[in-house]
């Protein structure tokens, strides 16, 4: 009767409810723990580094930076009232893409238009090189980060080999101590290499798209500066300034003084 009571009896360990696994905070601090010091201090530097260059190029590659409000306007009506040397001092003045680039027209303006195309040409393939270089760091990390996923699950495999071949009985926490830092530094490593990934493809469609717009305006404003320049000056009247009396005019007769016959 004990034997069947005993038999009937469940277990003390089915009987207990099972445990509630850890919360999001809880996950976290494993986490950033199995990374270590080294791996930890290499991800979160790569990762400043990579926050760092999306944040420039979103605020280098705005349109208002690229084409300033207005600029077009204020340009248009200075040269449309030929004051060609206001407008080269206004474009130099301005530090944009456009600017820069209708900079590098105007001072070859003189020698033609193709002469001043090129020029400007050039100084567009200078600004997008410099914006693409940066770019290119996004693309370091989105290789990067896979890599030192690689070497965090190698070391880690390895230790987790190394405590189950130490001899005598296994330990359970120096190998599941392993094998969490080989996932959680693959992790970490994946995790940089994705937006990594996406903002340089975002980033490099950006710099093909604004150069193309920057250098389309630049040209229609330097063909138009051309043939402002090419046309001839507007008559003007002759302006007399108060007080002043205005010259006689080439056909009118001067006075003459009668002679009386002797």
């Amino acid at each position: 009767m004990a034997l069947a009571q005993d038999a009937a009896a469940p277990p003390a360990d089915a009987a207990a409810p099972p445990a509630k696994s850890g919360g999001v905070l809880e996950f976290l601090v494993h986490f950033f723990k199995s990374l270590g010091i080294i791996f930890g201090a290499v991800l979160g530097i790569i990762s400043i580094c990579l926050i760092a260059f999306v944040v420039m190029l979103f605020l280098d590659l705005r349109m208002s930076v690229i084409i300033p409000p207005g600029f077009v306007e204020e340009f248009t009506d200075t040269v449309n009232k030929r004051q060609f040397k206001q407008a080269f001092d206004m474009a130099r003045a301005d530090n944009s893409f456009l600017g820069r680039v209708l900079t590098a027209g105007m001072s070859r303006l003189q020698y033609g238009l193709e002469d001043a195309r090129d020029a400007a040409s050039n100084m567009i393939d200078t600004i997008k090189s410099s914006k693409e270089q940066m770019n290119s760091y996004l693309a370091v990390i989105g290789t990067l980060g896979p890599l030192l996923g690689l070497v965090g699950t190698v070391f880690g495999m390895i230790k987790s080999f190394m405590a189950m071949g130490s001899g005598g009985q296994i330990n359970a926490a120096a190998l599941a101590d392993g094998i969490s830092h080989a996932l959680c530094v693959t992790l970490a490593g994946v995790g940089l290499a994705v937006p990594a990934i996406f903002f340089n493809s975002f980033f490099k469609n950006r710099i093909t798209h604004v150069s193309m717009d920057a250098g389309n305006i630049a040209d229609d404003l330097l063909t138009q500066m051309y043939h402002n320049s090419k046309k001839p000056a507007p008559a003007s009247g002759t302006v007399t300034a108060p007080g002043t009396v205005a010259p006689a005019s080439v056909n009118q007769a001067a006075p003459t003084t009668a002679v009386k016959p002797a």
